[in-house]
This record gives C-alpha cells, structure tokens and sequence, in this order.
C-alpha cells in the first residue's frame, strides 16, 4: 500500500506547478470580468507580461541547447517562448473551460455590496440648515470645521 502511495507522489509532484496553474486560472479567475477587460485592451499588459516572462526565464535558466522541439533544435529564448506560449494556451483553455459553464456549481464570483463607511456626513454633511453652516454654499462658518459644536 505504501509503495503504491509512494508512487503516486512521485508521478505528482513533479507536475504540482502546472496543476495548481490550471487550478489557479480555472476556478480563482472571474473570466467574465476578465474576457472583458482583454476586450478593453488588456491583451497589451498580457502580452507583455508574456514577453518578461520569457525575457527572465530566459536570463535566469539559460536553456543547454538539447530542446528539441519537432526535431528543430531552437534556441534558450525561442524554448522558453515556446514555454510560456503553452502556459498561455492552457490559460485561455481553462477560462474556456469557465465560460463553458461546466465549473459553475464549484465557483461563485458574486461581487459583494459595499456599504459607504459614513458617521451621518455626506454632501451636506448629514445637517440641515440653520447649524452653523453657511446655507449658500453648503460649507461650514468659520471656526466650526463643518461639524458645529454638536460632537
């Protein structure tokens, strides 16, 4: 028995990262709100952040020139923009996934109401008139600060 659990680690482990990828953009991603601002011309800072990521994996772990990629042999950045492509594509696949409505009874991205955090002060600052505010213009006399002598 344990020998079978051992085995089962050490198949998943390795592939943690690319899992909690896909658990990450499949079920912590509004891809409503999120397909709308790529409309609104959020693609640009994506595809940016792509073009990092494949600037810094690039520097930092430089490949050995063993990928092998359809039988070409491609360079470290043209590896890790491949990388990053697929990390892309499993992205859009898993808000595809979303959008489907298959996930839908595991999410809830209902945006919760947000209460103004007000003491009785809005425009007028919670007063009628005649309690040493100037009527005409709404703000306070001199010496008052906008709140009278009533605190």
């Amino acid at each position: 028995m344990w020998e079978l659990l051992a085995a089962v680690v050490v198949l998943i482990v390795p592939w943690t990262p690319l899992l909690a990828w896909i658990a990450f953009w499949t079920f912590a991603v509004n891809w409503v709100k999120l397909r709308e601002t790529l409309a609104r011309g959020g693609w640009i800072g994506l595809a940016l952040i792509g073009a990092v990521m494949v600037l810094v994996w690039g520097s930092i772990s430089p490949g050995d020139g063993a990928f092998d990629f359809f039988g070409l042999r491609v360079s470290n950045y043209v590896e890790k923009t491949v990388y990053v492509s697929g990390l892309f594509v499993i992205m859009f696949l898993a808000g595809a996934v979303q959008l489907s409505g298959c996930c839908a009874g595991c999410m809830n991205f209902e945006e919760p109401v947000l209460i103004a955090e007000s003491h009785g002060h809005d425009s007028d600052h919670g007063h009628d008139s005649g309690h040493g505010h100037d009527t005409g213009s709404g703000h306070a006399t001199s010496g008052s600060h906008g709140h009278g002598d009533h605190h």
